[in-house]
């Protein structure tokens, strides 16, 4: 790795509350459940957990709250690697995140931002200043203010990182954010509801990247769970085969791979191969129950991308 080789994550931190159930219960239904975790959890912090296990340093710009659940979040951080001094402690509760799972690892999310909603423009601009003489790569999502993503992407755009926006959960974003992002990687539904096309192939996987394109993005990536992916830029298009594996729980898959993707680009890889050591690393993920917890290291990753 060179002198700019961090990945700077600026996004949400959350405590993940995770019930496992043989299905999940219909509307005004109780079922019972098989298991129960509390970990780290939130988009931004998936990310950059991954990005760090991937072996690259990766800073966390984010919020915490003044409850129990602050320590138990920036210490699961810390104690993956990531390096948290822009973690900033503001008053009230922790960002939550309430996830149910069922026997064949589907999962419904209900994510409370919090003390996310607190992260501001100020505090994005001094991580960015301070760390961008040393970072390559800057990693974002939606599950902060959508206008603070925005200006995120605009200020890094600025100084000279590489921008990736994981456009997740899908929410209405500005037109000027597009030509900000040099990479974007929704997965299926989150394209379909940006873009306005269905996405369910490798077809319609295209034309909802070239929807990215046509606006600014220098590269789309639509991931496809369990049928792969689509890369697009202005060269063209290239399909990505899924790697088989038995699912348990596909929470954080997608972070996984984002973060693996912008780990693999500061580490020097190109985009072809970034990609695909992110599908072995979101593969990776969905054999394991939780988040934080599911999210693989180097070693695993390359012997999957190997074999």
């Amino acid at each position: 790795m060179g002198e700019r080789d961090t990945v700077l994550v600026v996004g949400s931190i959350t405590a993940d509350v995770t019930a496992f159930a043989e299905r999940l219960p219909r509307p005004g239904e109780t079922v019972l459940g098989t298991d129960f975790t509390l970990v780290l959890g939130g988009k931004g912090a998936n990310q950059a957990v991954a990005a760090a296990r991937f072996g690259a340093p990766t800073s966390m710009v984010g919020c915490v709250g003044e409850d129990l659940f602050a320590d138990l979040t920036r210490d699961s951080l810390a104690g993956h690697g990531v390096r948290t001094e822009w973690v900033r402690q503001v008053p009230g509760p922790t960002g939550v995140a309430h996830i149910r799972v069922d026997r064949a690892g589907q999962n419904d999310i209900v994510i409370t931002p919090l003390a996310n909603a607190a992260l501001d423009r100020a505090q994005v601009d001094a991580a960015i200043a301070a760390l961008a003489p040393v970072s390559s790569v800057l990693l974002l999502q939606l599950e902060v203010r959508p206008e603070i993503t925005a200006h995120a992407a605009e200020a890094g755009r600025r100084a000279g990182l590489t921008v990736v926006l994981d456009p997740a959960p899908a929410a209405e974003l500005p037109d000027g954010i597009w030509p900000t992002v040099d990479v974007v990687t929704p997965n299926e539904s989150e394209a379909t509801l940006l873009t306005g096309v269905e996405v369910s192939d490798v077809d319609s996987a295209s034309r909802a990247a070239k929807w990215f394109l046509d606006r600014g993005v220098g590269r789309a990536i639509i991931t496809l769970g369990d049928r792969g992916a689509v890369l697009a830029d202005a060269d063209g298009t290239t399909f990505f085969e899924a790697i088989e594996v038995a699912v348990v729980d596909t929470t954080a898959a997608g972070d996984a791979f984002t973060g693996t993707f912008g780990a693999a680009l500061a580490a020097g890889h190109g985009t072809v191969e970034a990609v695909e050591l992110a599908m072995a690393a979101g593969a990776l993920a969905v054999t394991k129950a939780g988040a934080s917890p599911s999210l693989p290291n180097r070693t695993e990753i390359d012997a999957l991308h190997r074999r």
